[in-house]
């Protein structure tokens, strides 16, 4: 059957297939028949109706970032829509963009208005449409949650090929479905995400420790009274063996009213001697992972698998399973350049019903930023078998799972994952792709 009439190119050439079979990764591979390259909106209707008639199936792709063939298709269409990333407007409290837009993208035109967006991930060179489906965790979502509760609007078009706006008011079935709901039910093509004014300048603060029950407290402190703006913190292999922890945040200001060290910091029970201070332009410190990226990608580390894992864990249970599994690891387990993050979130400020996190106020996300210093297959594989196994041991303890991770799931482990939020997510899908065209590589239907 001939593909429709399109506004865009469906590219069947080898190399474009070829290249939509990598992600960040770089562990699962799977070649598309087409990559579509829309023209317009409607394009990506058109090709999913066609490919729902066909009997086969569509997965978007932005900035492959995926680490687990997430956004991979064996045989059906990749809608390629990374060049979609027009920014429309930005408002006083909002701005519109399209989903293929960067979040240094979202950031750049807001900070020429005085704005930012409330939350940002470490990493900014992510797509808005791939963060929104999979939440986007970041050092202020302790306070404003993921990227997806950042959401105002979205336009969607449906697996079975209409566009449909929603919103908290407006289709709120389906606007619940596409934040944190992987993909399953449409592709966004257009976002309007919240704006808050943007401080001129952070004060950061990276704080170390020699044991991680002293850095657990002191986060749990900086969570209660809300001290700072950003709070993440991690676990890296120290260099006489052993870990080192660290708890990394800021005070965000303008003009001269410089932070209280003295009481941003009191009461912490740090190693203040080694702690390092400094201020830096709110710019910079929003693109503070750039060296490494620099760096990751001059030595090729960039390009091995990474075998990613990220967690929740409630409070209850954060320190024995914590102190559990770093007995476990090395820096063989992680690369020179890995580490563990380790960091507390109100779990009332996730609002996303598909987020799933432990039933407790306070919750730490577990996460495994894995860097092999080689391409290793054989490492790699290791390592996604031990993410599964690290994750059964986290589930057991009442944990959760952030999806994007590196190790296969079965449908029985995704319903017990939604839990009871999974039959809306089926309605959802029978609503929107009752065909279950979208986005296979989670394997969740």
């Amino acid at each position: 059957m001939e593909p429709p009439h399109l506004d865009g190119e469906l590219l069947k050439d080898e190399a474009s297939r070829q290249a939509a079979a990598v992600d960040f990764g770089n562990l699962v591979h799977n070649v598309p028949i087409g990559v579509l390259r829309p023209g317009s909106t409607a394009d990506v209707g058109r090709i999913l109706r066609w490919m729902g008639d066909e009997g086969k199936q569509v997965t978007p792709q932005g900035e492959r970032h995926s680490v687990y063939g997430r956004s991979q298709v064996d045989g059906g269409v990749v809608v390629d829509m990374s060049g979609r990333k027009d920014v429309h407007s930005v408002e006083r409290d909002r701005i519109v963009v399209d989903a293929g837009a960067k979040w240094s993208d979202v950031l750049d035109a807001a900070l020429q208005e005085g704005l930012t967006p409330p939350v940002l991930t470490e990493y900014l060179e992510l797509s808005v449409g791939g963060t929104i489906v999979v939440g986007g965790v970041g050092g202020t979502t302790w306070r404003y949650g993921t990227q997806s509760d950042t959401v105002l609007e979205l336009e969607v078009v449906t697996g079975d090929g209409r566009v449909i706006t929603c919103s908290p008011d407006r289709e709120p079935r389906l606007f619940d479905a596409m934040r944190a709901g992987l993909g399953q039910v449409g592709i966004i093509s257009r976002a309007t995400l919240s704006l808050t004014p943007a401080q001129d300048s952070a004060r950061r603060y990276q704080l170390i420790y020699g044991d991680l029950d002293t850095m657990l407290a002191d986060q749990r402190v900086l969570l209660r009274e809300g001290r700072w703006d950003y709070l993440q913190g991690a676990a890296v292999p120290g260099e006489a063996g052993g870990w080192t922890y660290l708890v990394d945040g800021s005070k965000l200001f303008s003009g001269a009213d410089a932070p209280d060290d003295d009481a941003l910091l009191a009461g912490l029970s740090d190693d203040r001697a080694q702690a390092q201070i400094g201020t830096f332009p709110y710019s910079d410190y929003a693109y503070r992972f750039a060296p490494l990226e620099k760096s990751l990608r001059s030595n090729g580390h960039w390009f091995h698998p990474h075998p990613w894992l990220a967690t929740f864990i409630g409070d209850s249970a954060a320190q024995s399973v914590l102190a559990a599994e770093l007995d476990l690891l090395s820096m063989a387990d992680l690369g020179t350049y890995g580490r563990v993050l380790i960091f507390p979130l109100r779990t009332r400020s996730i609002r996303s019903p598909l987020m799933r996190l432990p039933a407790e106020e306070v919750s730490f996300a577990f996460n495994l930023l894995r860097f092999p210093v080689t391409d290793s297959e054989e490492a790699a594989n290791a390592m996604v078998k031990a993410n599964r196994a690290i994750y059964e041991r986290v589930r057991a303890a009442g944990g959760t799972l952030n999806p994007v991770s590196a190790f296969p799931m079965s449908t029985e482990e995704w319903r017990t994952h939604f839990g009871s939020r999974w039959d809306g997510l089926c309605t959802a899908k029978e609503l929107y792709d009752p065909k279950h065209v979208l986005t296979p590589g989670y394997e969740v239907f």
